[in-house]
């Protein structure tokens, strides 16, 4: 099993001033550390299970690309980027980008989007659920034909490209993997299973959940005549080592269960992610214990 780490909330003691350095800090330490990927949110406004809406919050292209410049080994992705915010053809371009810069290191995560209040803030047309889901099919299909090196004009009911050049291409081979959030069973694992290199559910409910939940990917992925192995499933949780949290076995016994449910790639955000000394925890003996899983 991989370990990634997940920061989706920049209120830090120093204040908006340290937010660079404590990112930065934060990055190195976790690629030193051994976690296999670094993934921000794709949020405006802080969402309410972290915090409150007008708390810190980075665009996170733009903090994916600083820490693609303080780190070396670990992935980097947005869990994940909500399909109405940018046009497709201008998000192709953007992880591209991250991609090349990094070294080939990018993931596209992406989702149909749900956050109408920071859409309506900014200016950003929310349409509805249905049409998301339709704009998010078409823009899957974009960004592999113009991962694919394909120019041809694109026509679709909601966009049309009329020249989807991508220079430079991307590093990574095939493409940057693709991975679809959430854990809607008709719809976003549906497509999952044509489109998406990996999945990513929710730990909340528990691993009787998760095996549900695979077991829809994989009678989709029948459907479809995918093999349900080339999909990397991931699995997004929180965890808090501290004094009054969970412990080091602890985190590794939740690790071992969530493996058995058929995980492979288990992704943490951590309340003190700031205070360093968690993220060290986990690179002295959580990490390398369930590497073996």
């Amino acid at each position: 099993m991989r370990i990634g780490l997940q920061i989706p909330s920049f209120t830090w003691p120093d204040g908006d001033r340290g937010i660079g350095s404590r990112l930065a800090e934060i990055g190195r330490t976790a690629d030193e550390a051994g976690f296999a990927s670094l993934w921000v949110m794709d949020h405006f406004f802080q969402i309410g299970v972290v915090g409150e809406p007008d708390e810190p919050m980075l665009e996170g292209y733009s903090a994916l690309n600083y820490l693609a410049g303080v780190t070396q080994r670990a992935k980097l992705g947005t869990l994940v980027t909500g399909v109405i915010y940018r046009y497709p053809g201008i998000l192709v371009k953007t992880v591209t980008a991250l991609d090349v810069l990094s070294g080939g290191r990018a993931y596209l995560g992406i989702g149909a989007g749900w956050n109408e209040r920071e859409a309506l803030g900014l200016g950003v047309p929310f349409p509805s659920t249905r049409e998301r889901f339709e704009r998010l099919e078409e823009t899957l299909r974009i960004a592999k034909q113009m991962w694919s090196g394909e120019v041809a004009p694109y026509r679709g009911a909601h966009y049309r490209l009329e020249e989807p050049l991508n220079s430079p291409q991307v590093l990574s081979r095939p493409h940057p993997p693709i991975m679809i959030g959430g854990m809607g069973e008709k719809r976003t694992l549906r497509l999952v299973a044509q489109y998406a290199d990996a999945c990513n559910l929710f730990t909340y409910g528990g691993s009787d959940l998760i095996r549900h939940k695979l077991g829809v990917l994989r009678r989709h992925c029948e459907d479809v005549g995918r093999d349900y192995e080339e999909i990397e499933r991931t699995a997004l949780g929180t965890v808090n080592l501290a004094q009054d949290g969970m412990t080091e076995d602890g985190v590794i016994g939740l690790c071992h269960e969530l493996s058995e449910a058929g995980i492979q790639h288990l992704i943490f955000n951590m309340p003190n992610v700031h205070e360093i000394r968690p993220l060290e925890a986990f690179g002295e003996k959580i990490i390398p214990a369930v590497a073996r899983l």
